[in-house]
């Protein structure tokens, strides 16, 4: 970003990077807490135990080498996680109730419009900032520049195929009623249960359960870990001693824990907007140096204004992060900022002499 856009823009892109990343570590600190106190089913509620629980092994991740703690665990859980992905998806055919057909309907009980919402709702997969804030530690430990594209873009897809198998799931197994009742009274914990359970019975239920817990907390230890080596490299600290590690991930996760008072509801809104601010921001940077390189610019333009429009128009729209306006006003700010920002791309780029 500072090479090609500015050391202004490079400052945006460290802050957009950290706010989303300890937006991360938070939110998957408090979803896995809940769901891993369903699953034990007790009358008491070890929720603090069990998010105190989810805090130290995030703090012994991100302090520690990553072979030590993630480079082993990870194989095991990425297979208990793609294995729950596909008992879920034999348990539907075996099942089968049919996935309702698709329809323009707005079946929303509260009518929230599609757009931009759902592209905030489902905030991760295919286009996913959070994605994009992993080279810090990916850039580390793989042998071949050209194994990113398997490490990001393979994962991306993967992820989006098992957010899929849910969705499919959880149309065809339960019906409108049933899950707008499950959201209102147990959130997504409770669909993903109830699914689980009547697709694969008790036991295997619970092992699929056990393989969407993993999704989270996969992605919040990685999140602090990435979030401390961008604060090291920007500020310079050396993380080879181990008191300096502490000095920079101490305040991240005091600030993560402050944020785990927030209504979760809330906190995943923060989390999904900034997210996709994020991924919109490193498609400009992608289309700029593949501007500057003369080639195919448009593989990143077009998606950048496309998700741009999304969160300005969210933000617009939105009456609990946002400034609450009216729908169609939202879509054409949102459309206004991405005309604006793609006017200046072209802009800026020609006042540089970089041919079109």
């Amino acid at each position: 970003a500072s090479r090609f856009l500015g050391k202004s823009f490079s400052h945006v892109v460290n802050f957009f990077a950290l706010l989303l990343l300890i937006l991360v570590g938070t939110v998957f600190v408090t979803a896995p807490a809940n769901m891993i106190n369903d699953v034990i089913g007790s009358e008491t509620s070890y929720l603090t135990i069990v998010l105190f629980a989810i805090f130290f092994y995030y703090i012994v991740a991100t302090l520690l080498p990553i072979d030590k703690i993630i480079g082993k665990i990870y194989p095991v859980l990425g297979l208990l996680l793609i294995l729950s992905a596909i008992g879920i998806c034999i348990g539907m055919f075996v099942i089968g109730k049919p996935i309702p057909e698709l329809t323009f309907q707005n079946m929303h009980p509260q009518n929230i419009p599609y757009f931009p919402v759902i592209f905030l709702t489902i905030s991760c997969g295919a286009l996913s900032g959070f994605h994009a804030t992993q080279s810090p530690i990916i850039s580390r430990t793989i042998n071949n520049e050209k194994d990113g594209r398997k490490v990001f873009y393979g994962m991306m897809i993967l992820e989006a195929a098992i957010a899929m198998v849910w969705a499919a799931a959880s149309m065809s197994i339960l019906d409108g009623d049933q899950l707008n009742v499950l959201l209102q009274n147990g959130g997504p914990t409770a669909v993903v249960n109830k699914i689980a359970i009547i697709s694969l019975g008790s036991i295997g239920g619970t092992i699929a359960v056990l393989g969407v817990i993993v999704l989270p907390i996969t992605s919040g230890d990685t999140s602090f870990r990435a979030a401390r080596m961008i604060i090291a490299d920007y500020l310079k600290i050396d993380q080879k001693v181990l008191k300096n590690r502490f000095m920079v991930a101490i305040p991240l996760f005091i600030i993560s824990f402050i944020l785990t008072n927030m209504d979760f509801q809330l906190l995943w809104r923060y989390f999904s907007w900034a997210n996709q601010v994020t991924a919109a921001i490193a498609l400009w940077i992608g289309a700029v140096y593949l501007y500057q390189k003369k080639t195919y610019y448009l593989i990143a333009l077009v998606p950048a204004f496309f998700i741009t429009s999304v969160v300005g128009s969210y933000i617009f729209y939105d009456p609990n992060v946002g400034l609450g306006l009216d729908i169609q006003i939202s879509n054409w700010i949102g459309i206004g900022i991405s005309t604006l920002i793609t006017i200046l791309f072209f802009k800026n780029k020609r006042e540089q002499g970089v041919p079109h």
